[in-house]
């Protein structure tokens, strides 16, 4: 069994979450703790310069509350984890800093711009220092 288990849910296409939910519940037993991670992209400055000031932060807030959500529906007692960045490095942070010793993430079907920059799932499998259960 695993004592603590990080599940990245992206939450514009979490229709995985049950099944990445599932799967940390079997891993980590009664014992183990859940972290739900949700990666909120980081604006480019250029961009950034025109929208109103505070967006990230209410796209933050706003994931945090449909994390909670999510973890309310499940049944779950799960740790909230909402961070800003490039979603590879932040799921890779977020599993150095809660001492994950899994990391439960989704994957698509690879397509042909898979091939040239890779998934965020192969980043993370190729630089996880933890072990990574991919779900399709």
């Amino acid at each position: 069994m695993y004592s603590r288990i990080l599940v990245p849910i992206d939450l514009h296409d979490d229709a995985k979450a049950k099944a990445m939910i599932d799967a940390a519940r079997h891993l980590g037993g009664q014992a183990g703790q859940i972290v739900l991670l949700h990666v909120v992209e980081d604006i480019p400055s250029y961009v950034a310069v025109e929208l109103p000031s505070g967006i990230l932060a209410g796209q933050k807030d706003d994931s945090i509350r449909r994390l909670e959500d999510l973890s309310q529906r499940e049944n779950l007692k799960a740790v909230v984890d909402v961070r800003i960045g490039q979603p590879a490095s932040a799921i890779l942070a977020g599993a150095e800093e809660h001492g994950s010793d899994v990391i439960v993430i989704a994957s698509h079907r690879p397509g042909f711009q898979d091939y040239l920059i890779g998934s965020t799932a192969a980043r993370v499998v190729r630089h996880s220092r933890c072990s990574v259960l991919v779900i399709r």
